[in-house]
Protein backbone atom coordinates (compact mmCIF):
# COMPACT_ATOMS: atom_id res chain seq x y z
CA UNK A 1 0.00 0.00 0.00
CA UNK A 2 2.84 2.40 0.86
CA UNK A 3 4.57 1.61 -2.44
CA UNK A 4 1.31 2.30 -4.27
CA UNK A 5 1.05 5.64 -2.49
CA UNK A 6 4.59 6.54 -3.52
CA UNK A 7 3.78 5.65 -7.11
CA UNK A 8 0.51 7.60 -7.08
CA UNK A 9 2.12 10.75 -5.70
CA UNK A 10 4.86 10.52 -8.28
CA UNK A 11 2.35 10.26 -11.14
CA UNK A 12 0.59 13.36 -9.82
CA UNK A 13 3.87 15.28 -9.70
CA UNK A 14 4.70 14.43 -13.30
CA UNK A 15 2.18 17.12 -14.25
CA UNK A 16 3.94 20.48 -14.43
CA UNK A 17 2.39 22.64 -11.66
CA UNK A 18 4.94 25.28 -10.61
CA UNK A 19 2.38 26.96 -8.35
CA UNK A 20 2.21 23.97 -6.03
CA UNK A 21 6.00 23.68 -5.64
CA UNK A 22 6.09 25.75 -2.46
CA UNK A 23 3.17 23.80 -0.98
CA UNK A 24 5.04 20.62 -1.87
CA UNK A 25 8.14 21.82 0.00
CA UNK A 26 6.01 22.74 3.00
CA UNK A 27 4.74 19.15 3.04
CA UNK A 28 8.37 17.99 3.02
CA UNK A 29 9.14 20.30 5.95
CA UNK A 30 6.12 18.90 7.80
CA UNK A 31 7.27 15.32 7.17
CA UNK A 32 10.77 16.11 8.43
CA UNK A 33 9.36 17.99 11.42
CA UNK A 34 7.27 14.97 12.40
CA UNK A 35 10.41 12.87 12.87
CA UNK A 36 12.11 14.84 15.64
CA UNK A 37 10.32 13.44 18.67
CA UNK A 38 10.27 9.94 17.09
CA UNK A 39 14.00 9.98 16.35
CA UNK A 40 14.89 11.34 19.78
CA UNK A 41 13.16 8.35 21.39
CA UNK A 42 14.50 5.81 18.89
CA UNK A 43 18.13 6.85 19.31
CA UNK A 44 18.03 5.92 22.99
CA UNK A 45 17.96 2.30 21.80
CA UNK A 46 19.74 2.39 18.43
CA UNK A 47 23.08 3.69 17.20
CA UNK A 48 22.86 6.79 14.99
CA UNK A 49 24.78 5.39 12.00
CA UNK A 50 22.85 2.09 12.16
CA UNK A 51 19.57 3.99 12.16
CA UNK A 52 20.54 6.22 9.23
CA UNK A 53 21.88 3.32 7.14
CA UNK A 54 18.73 1.23 7.71
CA UNK A 55 16.40 4.16 7.11
CA UNK A 56 17.95 5.09 3.78
CA UNK A 57 18.30 1.45 2.71
CA UNK A 58 14.53 0.95 3.08
CA UNK A 59 13.88 4.24 1.27
CA UNK A 60 16.21 3.31 -1.60
CA UNK A 61 14.64 -0.14 -1.97
CA UNK A 62 11.15 1.39 -2.04
CA UNK A 63 12.03 3.84 -4.80
CA UNK A 64 13.70 1.16 -6.91
CA UNK A 65 10.70 -1.17 -6.49
CA UNK A 66 8.27 1.59 -7.54
CA UNK A 67 10.09 2.25 -10.82
CA UNK A 68 13.08 -0.10 -11.43
CA UNK A 69 14.32 1.51 -14.70
CA UNK A 70 14.43 5.05 -13.25
CA UNK A 71 18.16 5.12 -12.49
CA UNK A 72 19.14 3.35 -15.72
CA UNK A 73 17.24 5.94 -17.74
CA UNK A 74 19.25 8.82 -16.31
CA UNK A 75 21.88 10.27 -18.61
CA UNK A 76 25.52 9.80 -17.67
CA UNK A 77 25.65 13.46 -16.63
CA UNK A 78 22.57 13.10 -14.40
CA UNK A 79 24.00 9.95 -12.82
CA UNK A 80 27.19 11.81 -11.95
CA UNK A 81 25.15 14.63 -10.48
CA UNK A 82 22.99 12.21 -8.50
CA UNK A 83 26.09 10.59 -7.00
CA UNK A 84 27.50 14.00 -6.06
CA UNK A 85 24.20 15.06 -4.45
CA UNK A 86 23.89 11.77 -2.57
CA UNK A 87 27.42 11.99 -1.19
CA UNK A 88 26.84 15.60 -0.13
CA UNK A 89 23.59 14.77 1.67
CA UNK A 90 24.92 11.56 3.24
CA UNK A 91 28.02 13.24 4.63
CA UNK A 92 25.85 16.12 5.90
CA UNK A 93 23.67 13.63 7.80
CA UNK A 94 26.68 11.98 9.46
CA UNK A 95 28.40 15.28 10.28
CA UNK A 96 25.20 16.78 11.69
CA UNK A 97 24.57 13.71 13.82
CA UNK A 98 28.13 13.67 15.14
CA UNK A 99 27.78 17.35 15.97
CA UNK A 100 24.60 16.59 17.89
CA UNK A 101 26.65 14.38 20.22
CA UNK A 102 28.58 17.46 21.36
CA UNK A 103 25.87 20.11 21.57
CA UNK A 104 22.26 20.50 22.64
CA UNK A 105 19.36 19.66 20.34
CA UNK A 106 18.17 23.28 20.39
CA UNK A 107 21.54 24.67 19.31
CA UNK A 108 21.86 21.91 16.70
CA UNK A 109 18.47 22.84 15.28
CA UNK A 110 19.41 26.51 15.03
CA UNK A 111 22.86 25.96 13.50
CA UNK A 112 21.54 23.40 11.01
CA UNK A 113 18.94 25.95 9.97
CA UNK A 114 21.77 28.25 8.93
CA UNK A 115 21.51 26.66 5.49
CA UNK A 116 18.93 29.43 4.93
CA UNK A 117 21.85 31.90 5.11
CA UNK A 118 24.42 29.76 3.30
CA UNK A 119 22.12 28.98 0.38
CA UNK A 120 21.85 32.52 -1.08
CA UNK A 121 25.52 33.23 -0.28
CA UNK A 122 26.75 30.09 -2.05
CA UNK A 123 24.24 30.54 -4.87
CA UNK A 124 25.62 34.03 -5.48
CA UNK A 125 29.18 32.70 -5.58
CA UNK A 126 28.68 29.38 -7.41
CA UNK A 127 25.87 30.39 -9.76
CA UNK A 128 27.01 34.02 -10.07
CA UNK A 129 23.46 34.89 -9.27
CA UNK A 130 22.21 38.20 -7.89
CA UNK A 131 20.00 37.84 -4.84
CA UNK A 132 17.41 40.59 -4.42
CA UNK A 133 16.88 42.63 -1.27
CA UNK A 134 13.52 41.03 -0.46
CA UNK A 135 15.14 37.62 -0.41
CA UNK A 136 17.78 38.90 2.04
CA UNK A 137 15.08 40.41 4.25
CA UNK A 138 13.31 37.03 4.26
CA UNK A 139 16.59 35.25 5.08
CA UNK A 140 17.15 37.61 8.03
CA UNK A 141 13.57 37.07 9.30
CA UNK A 142 13.92 33.29 9.03
CA UNK A 143 17.27 33.35 10.85
CA UNK A 144 15.89 35.41 13.73
CA UNK A 145 12.85 33.14 13.85
CA UNK A 146 15.05 30.05 14.07
CA UNK A 147 17.03 31.66 16.87
CA UNK A 148 13.90 32.50 18.86
CA UNK A 149 12.57 28.97 18.34
CA UNK A 150 15.78 27.15 19.20
CA UNK A 151 18.39 29.08 21.14
CA UNK A 152 18.61 29.25 24.90
CA UNK A 153 22.38 29.34 25.18
CA UNK A 154 25.15 29.19 22.64
CA UNK A 155 28.88 28.49 22.69
CA UNK A 156 31.16 27.76 19.75
CA UNK A 157 32.80 24.36 20.15
CA UNK A 158 33.32 21.10 18.28
CA UNK A 159 29.62 20.30 18.09
CA UNK A 160 28.66 23.70 16.77
CA UNK A 161 31.47 23.72 14.18
CA UNK A 162 30.50 20.26 12.91
CA UNK A 163 26.85 21.27 12.71
CA UNK A 164 27.78 24.48 10.89
CA UNK A 165 29.68 22.36 8.35
CA UNK A 166 26.59 20.21 7.84
CA UNK A 167 24.51 23.35 7.24
CA UNK A 168 26.91 24.32 4.47
CA UNK A 169 26.59 20.86 2.93
CA UNK A 170 22.79 21.03 3.07
CA UNK A 171 22.96 24.40 1.32
CA UNK A 172 25.10 22.87 -1.44
CA UNK A 173 22.55 20.07 -1.78
CA UNK A 174 19.70 22.59 -2.11
CA UNK A 175 21.63 24.54 -4.74
CA UNK A 176 22.50 21.36 -6.66
CA UNK A 177 18.90 20.19 -6.72
CA UNK A 178 17.72 23.60 -7.86
CA UNK A 179 20.23 23.64 -10.70
CA UNK A 180 20.10 20.02 -11.85
CA UNK A 181 16.63 18.61 -11.16
CA UNK A 182 13.86 18.63 -13.76
CA UNK A 183 10.34 17.15 -13.62
CA UNK A 184 11.47 14.38 -15.95
CA UNK A 185 14.59 13.28 -14.06
CA UNK A 186 13.33 13.88 -10.49
CA UNK A 187 12.38 10.28 -9.70
CA UNK A 188 15.58 8.73 -11.03
CA UNK A 189 17.67 11.40 -9.35
CA UNK A 190 15.88 10.76 -6.04
CA UNK A 191 16.37 6.98 -6.28
CA UNK A 192 20.06 7.30 -7.10
CA UNK A 193 20.61 9.76 -4.26
CA UNK A 194 18.98 7.34 -1.83
CA UNK A 195 21.29 4.52 -2.93
CA UNK A 196 24.37 6.71 -2.51
CA UNK A 197 23.19 8.10 0.86
CA UNK A 198 22.70 4.51 2.06
CA UNK A 199 26.28 3.61 1.09
CA UNK A 200 27.69 6.70 2.81
CA UNK A 201 25.76 6.02 6.03
CA UNK A 202 26.63 2.30 5.91
CA UNK A 203 30.32 3.22 5.78
CA UNK A 204 29.74 5.33 8.89
CA UNK A 205 28.12 2.33 10.62
CA UNK A 206 30.98 -0.10 9.90
CA UNK A 207 33.30 0.78 12.83
CA UNK A 208 30.75 -0.04 15.54
CA UNK A 209 29.06 -2.98 13.80
CA UNK A 210 25.45 -3.02 12.65
CA UNK A 211 22.38 -3.71 14.78
CA UNK A 212 18.68 -3.78 13.82
CA UNK A 213 15.76 -2.33 15.84
CA UNK A 214 14.81 -4.56 18.74
CA UNK A 215 11.03 -4.20 18.76
CA UNK A 216 8.02 -3.85 16.49
CA UNK A 217 7.37 -0.26 17.55
CA UNK A 218 10.89 0.76 16.59
CA UNK A 219 10.51 -0.93 13.20
CA UNK A 220 7.32 1.05 12.58
CA UNK A 221 9.17 4.29 13.37
CA UNK A 222 12.06 3.43 11.06
CA UNK A 223 9.77 2.41 8.19
CA UNK A 224 7.70 5.59 8.55
CA UNK A 225 10.80 7.78 8.52
CA UNK A 226 12.24 5.82 5.60
CA UNK A 227 9.16 5.88 3.34
CA UNK A 228 7.37 9.11 4.28
CA UNK A 229 10.12 11.41 5.61
CA UNK A 230 12.73 9.76 3.40
CA UNK A 231 11.73 8.40 0.00
CA UNK A 232 8.53 10.37 -0.51
CA UNK A 233 9.99 13.59 0.90
CA UNK A 234 13.04 13.43 -1.36
CA UNK A 235 10.91 12.81 -4.46
CA UNK A 236 8.74 15.81 -3.64
CA UNK A 237 11.75 18.00 -2.76
CA UNK A 238 13.57 17.09 -5.98
CA UNK A 239 10.48 17.77 -8.09
CA UNK A 240 9.67 21.05 -6.30
CA UNK A 241 13.19 22.38 -6.68
CA UNK A 242 12.91 21.99 -10.43
CA UNK A 243 10.43 24.90 -10.17
CA UNK A 244 11.98 27.04 -7.44
CA UNK A 245 15.16 29.03 -6.94
CA UNK A 246 17.49 27.75 -4.18
CA UNK A 247 16.79 30.69 -1.85
CA UNK A 248 13.01 30.31 -2.04
CA UNK A 249 13.36 26.58 -1.43
CA UNK A 250 15.62 27.10 1.60
CA UNK A 251 13.23 29.61 3.17
CA UNK A 252 10.25 27.27 2.64
CA UNK A 253 12.18 24.45 4.32
CA UNK A 254 12.91 26.56 7.41
CA UNK A 255 9.32 25.70 8.34
CA UNK A 256 10.69 22.33 9.49
CA UNK A 257 11.41 23.43 13.11
CA UNK A 258 8.01 25.15 13.23
CA UNK A 259 6.33 21.87 12.31
CA UNK A 260 8.64 20.02 14.69
CA UNK A 261 7.48 22.24 17.56
CA UNK A 262 3.85 21.71 16.59
CA UNK A 263 4.19 17.93 16.51
CA UNK A 264 6.07 17.98 19.83
CA UNK A 265 3.13 19.82 21.38
CA UNK A 266 0.47 17.62 19.76
CA UNK A 267 2.09 14.22 20.23
CA UNK A 268 5.00 14.79 22.59
CA UNK A 269 5.30 16.27 26.04
CA UNK A 270 6.00 19.91 25.20
CA UNK A 271 3.72 22.88 25.88
CA UNK A 272 3.04 25.94 23.75
CA UNK A 273 5.40 28.77 24.68
CA UNK A 274 5.83 32.40 23.65
CA UNK A 275 9.12 31.42 21.97
CA UNK A 276 7.30 28.92 19.74
CA UNK A 277 4.65 31.46 18.77
CA UNK A 278 7.04 34.35 18.10
CA UNK A 279 9.71 32.27 16.36
CA UNK A 280 7.14 30.43 14.29
CA UNK A 281 5.48 33.70 13.27
CA UNK A 282 8.83 35.13 12.10
CA UNK A 283 9.61 32.05 9.99
CA UNK A 284 6.12 32.06 8.48
CA UNK A 285 6.48 35.78 7.76
CA UNK A 286 9.75 35.11 5.93
CA UNK A 287 8.09 32.47 3.79
CA UNK A 288 5.17 34.74 2.90
CA UNK A 289 7.50 37.63 2.13
CA UNK A 290 9.47 35.56 -0.34
CA UNK A 291 6.28 34.33 -2.01
CA UNK A 292 4.40 37.63 -2.13
CA UNK A 293 7.27 39.94 -3.12
CA UNK A 294 7.58 40.49 -6.87
CA UNK A 295 9.52 37.62 -8.42
CA UNK A 296 11.87 39.93 -10.27
CA UNK A 297 12.86 41.58 -7.00
CA UNK A 298 13.67 38.28 -5.28
CA UNK A 299 16.04 36.60 -7.72
CA UNK A 300 16.19 35.37 -11.30
CA UNK A 301 14.83 31.89 -11.83
CA UNK A 302 17.51 29.16 -11.73
CA UNK A 303 16.38 26.17 -13.77
CA UNK A 304 18.11 23.76 -16.11
CA UNK A 305 21.45 25.45 -15.37
CA UNK A 306 24.04 23.26 -17.06
CA UNK A 307 22.91 21.39 -20.13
Amino acid sequence: MLLAALSGVWLALLVNHPRIAVIALLSVAAAWGSTFFLTKDLLTRMDVADYLALRFLIAAAALILVHPPAIARLSRLDRGRGVALGITYGVAQLVQTEGLRHTSASVSGFVTGMYVVFTPLLAAVILRHKIGRWAWVAVALATVGLGVLSLRDFSLGTGELLTLASAGLYALHIIGLGAWSTPSNAFGLSALQMVVITVVCAVGAIPGGFALPSGGGDWVRVVYMALVAGALALIVQTWAQAHLTPTRAAIAMTMEPVFASGFAVLFGSESVTARMLIGGALVVSAMYLVELAPRRKIEAEVQHLAQ
